[in-house]
C-alpha cells in the first residue's frame, strides 16, 4: 500500500496522537479513587510514566505494593477543542501494572521525559507529585465508529500526527475567524448533511473532520486530503486544494 492511498491514520497514531495532546487522564484502580496525572508519557520500552499527587491513594499502594505494582488503567479523554454538543473524541483505556520509580531513577527518567516533551508538569515531581510506571499489557480506543484494540509492537512503531500539538489552536481560529474557509468545506459535504450545524472537529496530515451537529443526532464527516501531508506548508496547499481554491499554487488572480 502506498502513502498516497492512505486516508486516516492507524488506530496506534491515533493513540500516539491522543498521548501527545493530554487533553485529560486519570489512573483508576479498584477500591481507591480515581487520580488525575498531568504526565503520561510513553517510554521506549513500552512502559508509560505518569505522575500522581504523593498523597493519592494510589500512590500509597503502589509504594507499598513495590515490584509487584498495582493493577490499575489508565484512561485517556480525547476533547474536541470547540464546545460541542458531544465534546468527547475518542477514549483510550491502557490496562497494566503500576509502581513506583526507583529513587535514584527518577531524575534521569524526568530529564529524558523532558527531552521528549518539555511538559510543564514535571516540574512538580518531588514536590507534590510522585512518578510511577505503568507497564502497560493491553490498549484499547473507542470513539463513534467503536472499539478497536491496539497492539504495544503497533503502538510503539507510530509516531503522533505532525499536526497534533497546534491541532486545538487552528481549529479554534478556523470556527472562530475563518467561516468563509469552513463554508467552503460544508459546500463538499452529502447535501442532507449540510442543514445541520457544521463545526470544525480534527485535523491530521491525512484530512479534516467535521462534525454536524442536527436534529436528528451528530454526524461526523472525514474530508480526505488528496495525500498524507508532513509539514504547514504542505498542509496549506491541501487545504486549498480541498476546498477547490484555483490559485493553490500562491498564483495571483490576473489585475483586468
Amino acid at each position: 500500500m502506498t502513502s498516497a492511498t492512505l486516508t486516516t491514520p492507524s488506530t496506534a497514531e491515533r493513540v500516539r496522537s491522543a498521548c501527545a495532546r493530554g487533553s485529560g487522564a486519570m489512573l483508576v484502580a479498584d477500591d481507591v479513587a480515581p487520580a488525575t496525572t498531568p504526565v503520561h508519557h510513553l517510554l521506549p520500552g513500552g512502559s508509560f510514566a505518569v505522575t500522581l499527587p504523593n498523597a493519592s491513594a494510589l500512590a500509597v499502594r503502589a509504594r507499598a505494593a513495590g515490584t509487584d505494582g498495582v493493577a490499575a488503567v489508565l484512561e485517556l479523554t480525547d476533547y474536541a477543542p470547540l464546545p460541542l454538543r458531544e465534546p468527547v473524541r475518542s477514549l483510550v483505556w491502557i490496562r497494566g501494572r503500576v509502581q513506583s520509580v526507583p529513587e535514584h531513577a527518577v531524575r534521569a527518567m524526568v530529564d529524558m521525559i523532558a527531552t521528549d516533551h518539555p511538559n510543564p508538569a514535571l516540574l512538580d515531581v518531588g514536590s507534590g507529585q510522585e512518578l510511577l510506571l505503568l507497564e502497560a499489557e493491553s490498549v484499547v480506543v473507542a470513539d463513534a465508529a467503536g472499539a478497536e484494540t491496539v497492539g504495544l509492537h503497533d503502538l510503539m512503531a507510530a509516531a503522533p500526527d505532525p499536526f497534533c500539538e497546534f491541532e486545538s489552536a487552528w481549529l479554534q481560529h478556523l470556527d472562530t475567524d475563518h467561516p468563509e474557509v469552513l463554508a467552503r468545506l460544508a459546500g463538499k459535504l452529502p447535501a442532507p448533511l449540510r442543514r445541520g450545524r457544521v463545526r470544525p472537529l480534527g485535523l491530521d496530515r491525512y484530512g479534516v473532520r467535521l462534525r454536524v451537529e442536527g436534529i436528528d443526532g451528530d454526524h461526523d464527516v472525514r474530508l480526505p486530503f488528496g495525500e498524507p501531508v508532513h509539514d504547514v506548508p504542505g498542509l496549506g496547499r491541501a487545504i486549498r486544494l480541498l476546498m477547490g481554491c484555483p490559485f493553490v499554487n500562491g498564483l495571483r488572480a490576473r489585475r483586468m
